[in-house]
């Protein structure tokens, strides 16, 4: 009997490190935005699922985009265009290879508590003073080499503000929100949608009459050069994926909820699974 189970047993390691050595690598480049957390770690749910081993690469916008053009990733899952991420992918418009969008309308821009009683930014020109932070009137905003912390020092001298941005992240800005919001103190910050604060809060942005923040976005993946030749499977199940600012929003807000982008995104996953497959299902035809 031992000579029988010792076999079966070699075959099932054996296979198991076949498995294992068969399962595809991809590098999935991601920055610290909320939503672009948020689909990350639930790609890498389903991709895991799905014969590949996924590594999440946290890194600035910059390093993103140059990494891709280096094949140090495969992909990223979020570029906004035409407006946010134009100047980022500019110098590698010609190398990397822009899919298909999945998200229709995005809002970017200064924001504040819907109890401030200002509702534009020439408004907020004449109020500076009232929004000081830590002494000086303050713009909250996130990490320096981010789209939109450079879109705010275009806003600050567009509409002679006499404020300051602070940058740290986004965690960061939304614990200064949340600090300011309990006690109803007024604070603007830099935030976008998606973006599940708009579910917790309520927000509002201030109108921006000079556009300095453009005029909304569509969101699309992208990937190193020749990508979509490399995996078309993948290719055709993310260009399938779709999803709408409820969507969104529930996947974003799990994650607050449970405190982990993992178990988020699992929870999230296992209510929604039916929206997933019909994503999956455009791999159906092609070779993975």
């Amino acid at each position: 009997m031992k000579t029988f189970l010792y076999p079966l047993a070699a075959t099932a390691l054996l296979t198991a490190a076949t498995a294992s050595a068969q399962d595809k690598p991809l590098t999935i480049g991601t920055n610290n935005w909320a939503e672009n957390v948020a689909v990350a770690n639930l790609w890498k749910l389903v991709l895991d699922d799905h014969g590949y081993d996924v590594t999440l690469s946290d890194v600035g916008k910059s390093a993103l985009f140059a990494g891709l053009a280096n094949d140090d990733f495969d992909l990223s899952l979020e570029l906004w265009l035409p407006y946010t991420d134009k100047e980022f992918l500019a110098p590698y418009k010609d190398t990397l290879e822009v899919h298909d969008a999945w998200y229709d309308k995005t809002g970017l821009g200064l924001v504040v508590p819907d109890y401030v009683d200002i509702d534009s930014i020439p408004e907020l020109a004449e109020h500076a003073d009232e929004f000081e932070y830590q002494g000086s009137p303050t713009i909250i905003g996130i990490d320096p080499g981010s789209a939109i912390a450079g879109m705010t020092d275009d806003a600050i001298d567009e509409y002679g503000l006499d404020l300051q941005q602070v940058n740290s992240s986004g965690p960061a800005m939304m614990s200064a929100l949340d600090s300011a919001y309990k006690s109803e103190e007024p604070i603007v910050v830099t935030l976008w949608n998606p973006h599940w604060a708009f579910a917790n809060y309520d927000l509002k942005y201030l109108k921006d009459p000079k556009k300095v923040y453009g005029d909304g976005d569509t969101i699309y993946w992208f990937s190193r050069a020749g990508f979509a030749e490399d995996d078309p499977w993948l290719t055709a199940v993310l260009n399938q994926w779709h999803m709408s600012d409820a969507s969104l929003s529930d996947l974003m807000a799990q994650i607050e909820a449970d405190g982990d982008p993992v178990k988020g995104a699992r929870d999230w996953l296992a209510d929604n699974q039916d929206e997933v497959d019909a994503w999956l299902a455009a791999g159906d035809d092609v070779d993975q």
